[in-house]
C-alpha cells in the first residue's frame, strides 16, 4: 500500500462517506425495522428523483425542491442537501408514516391515502391511515441523530478501515441501503425479513432473502439467521416455499433452493448449532418437495416451471425472461440441478453435524447421483458448457447462458471441465466479454440483447462462480472476476450513488438505460430501471469484507 494513501485515507464514518456533491435519483427511502415498527401496507416509501423525492407507496406524491447541492447526504431514512448559497433543506422519516421536511418544497398528490400540514418553513407528509399532524413540531435535530445511530455505532470488522477510499464510499453505500430494506415481522412473517428493493419489489423473496442474509452475515449474524426463518415462516406443510411471500399471500412457485447455502455461510459466523438443528428438518422438507414435483419426466434431473407470460417464461427460476425459455418448454436445466445437488452436499455436512449419520450417508449419495446425471446429460461437449436438455429430443438446446457455470458451485465437474469452464471467461467469441460473465453468450447474437436475462451481467451469478472456481483450486481466475466485478460496482456508485440490478456486459450502456422485459426503451416506453438492488449491496458487502479477512 503506498504510504501517502494510508495517511491520506479517513477514518471509516458511515454518514460522511455518504456525503456528496450530487444529488443522486433513483435512492430508496423507507423506515428500517432497525429503528422500529414499519407497516408493509400503509408504510412511506419514496425514491429520490431529479426533481425532488417521489413517495411512491402508499400513493404517489410528488414533493419538488432544488437539487442543485453544494453538499448532499441521503441515507435510507433521510436526506439533507446544502445549497450552493447556503440554504439547506432536509427531511427525515419521523416513523414508519411520516416524513418530517425542512426547507422550500412543493407537495403535490392527489391519493387520499395521503395527508399533509405545513407549518412555518415545515412540511409533514404522512399516510393518512396513521397521520399525527402534531408530529410537524417533532424534533427534527433529534429524529436525525436517531436515523443516523445505527450507522454510526455499526461495529464494522477492522479489516473495512483498511479498505480504498472508493470502496469505503460504495461500502457505506450499500450498508445505507441494506438497513433499509429490512421489514418487522407481520402477519405470516414471523421473523424479521427483507425485500429486494422496498419498491417495487415490496415482498420478501426466496433467493434473494439467501442473498441478503449472506451479506448481513458479516453485520448482524442473528439477524441474518432471522431473514432465512423469515423465508421458512411461510413454507407449507408439504415443504413447499413459495418464490414471493408477503404478510398476507404467498405465490404458487418456488425459486433456486439455495437456503441450506446460505445457512452454512451464516453459520460459519453465528456458530449457533442450536438453529441448525430446527432449521435442519425444513431444509431437508424443501428440497424433497423439488425433487418430487419438479422432475416431471422421472429421469433424476428437475425442471423448472414454465409460466405462460411473453416477458416471464420462468419466473421460478429467477432467470426471468431468459432467451432458455423462449421455447416454453420445461427443461433439465443445470442451474436448476446445481443448486439441488449444492444442497444436497450442505445437508449431508449439516446431518454430520447433528450426528444423523444415516441422514448424511443418504445426502452425500444423492449430491453424487445427481452430480453424475449432470455430467452424463447435461454437459455438451461440443461448446465445453452445461446446457439445458430438451427431454422430449434428448438433446441439449443451443441458448449457452451465465447458468451453464453453475455446476462448479456443487463440485459436479471434473477438474478438466472445470479448466474448460474457466477458459470461456477469456474468450470474447463466448463470456470474455467487457464485463464477464454475460447472461447469453456473445455467439448467441439470434438471443442476445440488453435486456435482463437476455444479455445483461448478474452479480449474483458472478459471486456463484468465483466460488466455485475457488473451489477448484482456479484462485487465478476466481480473482480476476471477483475484482471486475467491485470495480465496475464501485465505478458505478461513484457516479449514480446505487447499486443496480444488473450491468451490461460491453459495458457500453449505463444501467439506467438497460431494457427490462422490453419496457425500458427510452423516448417510448420509461420504466424503473431498478435502483438500490439488494443483492447488488449485499453480495458486493460479502465480496469485500470477505476478501478483506
Amino acid at each position: 500500500m503506498n504510504c501517502t494513501d494510508s495517511l491520506s485515507k479517513p477514518r471509516l464514518s458511515l454518514p460522511s462517506l455518504l456525503t456528496s456533491s450530487l444529488w443522486h435519483t433513483g435512492n430508496l427511502l423507507a423506515f428500517s425495522h432497525l429503528d422500529g415498527p414499519t407497516d408493509y401496507a400503509h408504510g412511506l416509501v419514496a425514491r429520490t428523483v431529479s426533481t425532488g423525492l417521489d413517495i411512491q407507496w402508499p400513493a404517489l406524491c410528488k414533493i419538488g425542491f432544488e437539487t442543485a447541492a453544494e453538499e448532499a447526504l441521503v441515507t435510507s431514512d433521510l436526506f439533507e442537501i446544502r445549497m450552493k448559497n447556503g440554504a439547506l433543506l432536509r427531511g427525515v422519516l419521523l416513523d414508519a408514516h411520516h416524513l418530517l421536511i425542512e426547507g422550500s418544497c412543493i407537495v403535490q398528490t392527489s391519493s387520499p391515502a395521503i395527508s399533509s400540514t405545513a407549518l412555518d418553513n415545515r412540511v409533514l407528509i404522512g399516510a393518512t391511515t396513521h397521520f399525527n399532524p402534531s408530529l410537524i413540531h417533532a424534533d427534527f435535530d433529534q429524529a436525525r441523530t436517531a436515523r443516523l445511530s445505527w450507522l454510526n455505532t455499526l461495529e464494522l470488522p477492522p479489516s473495512a478501515e483498511d479498505l480504498s477510499l472508493a470502496s469505503q464510499r460504495s461500502f457505506a453505500r450499500a450498508i445505507s441501503q441494506m438497513k433499509g430494506q429490512v421489514c418487522s415481522p407481520e402477519g405470516i412473517i414471523k421473523h424479521p425479513w427483507t425485500t429486494p428493493d422496498r419498491w417495487p419489489h415490496r415482498a420478501m423473496w426466496l433467493w434473494d432473502s439467501a442473498f441478503h442474509a449472506i451479506g448481513w452475515r458479516h453485520i448482524d449474524p442473528l439477524l441474518a439467521q432471522a431473514m432465512i426463518d423469515a423465508v421458512l415462516d411461510a413454507q407449507g406443510t408439504d415443504g413447499f416455499i413459495a418464490h414471493m411471500v408477503d404478510p398476507h399471500h404467498r405465490s404458487e412457485i418456488t425459486q433456486p433452493p439455495i437456503l441450506a447455502f446460505a445457512a452454512k455461510l451464516i453459520l460459519e459466523k453465528s456458530h449457533d448449532e442450536r438453529w441448525l438443528a430446527l432449521i435442519y428438518p425444513k431444509l431437508c422438507a424443501y428440497v424433497e418437495w423439488d425433487a418430487s414435483h419438479r422432475d416431471t419426466d422421472g429421469d433424476g434431473l428437475v425442471e423448472w416451471f414454465i409460466e405462460d407470460e411473453l416477458d416471464c417464461r420462468s419466473g421460478e427460476s429467477g432467470m426471468d425472461n431468459s432467451p432458455r425459455f423462449d421455447c416454453a418448454l420445461a427443461l433439465a436445466a443445470p442451474d436448476f440441478n446445481a443448486f439441488l445437488a449444492g444442497e444436497y452436499e450442505v445437508l449431508a455436512e449439516f446431518a454430520q453435524r447433528l450426528g444423523k449419520d444415516h441422514d448424511a450417508e443418504q445426502w452425500s449419495a444423492r449430491h453424487a447421483d445427481l452430480s453424475r446425471l449432470i455430467n452424463e446429460k447435461l454437459w455438451s461437449t461440443e461448446h465445453q458448457l452445461y446446457c439445458d436438455l430438451d427431454p422430449r429430443s434428448d438433446t441439449l438446446t443451443p441458448v449457452l447462458s451465465s447458468a451453464g457455470f453453475l455446476p462448479l458451485i456443487c463440485g459436479a465437474p471434473s477438474q478438466a471441465k472445470a479448466r474448460a469452464l474457466a477458459t470461456h471467461l477469456e474468450n470474447p467469441a463466448t463470456f470474455g466479454t467487457a464485463l464477464p460473465i454475460p447472461s447469453i453468450a456473445t455467439c448467441n447474437q439470434q438471443y442476445y440483447s440488453k435486456d435482463m436475462w437476455r444479455g445483461p451481467v448478474w452479480i449474483n451469478i458472478n459471486w456463484f462462480v468465483a466460488r466455485g472456481l475457488h473451489r477448484y483450486g482456479l484462485d487465478a481466475e476466481a480473482k480476476s472476476l471477483r475484482t471486475k466485478t467491485l470495480h465496475e460496482l464501485e465505478r458505478l456508485t461513484e457516479i449514480y450513488g446505487t447499486f443496480f440490478e444488473y450491468i451490461d456486459d460491453q459495458c457500453e450502456v449505463e444501467p439506467p438505460l438497460l431494457l427490462r422485459k422490453l419496457k425500458n426503451i427510452p423516448g417510448k416506453h420509461p420504466h424503473q430501471a431498478i435502483h438500490d438492488y439488494g443483492w447488488s449491496a449485499t453480495l458486493y458487502v460479502d465480496w469485500l469484507l470477505e476478501t478483506a479477512e
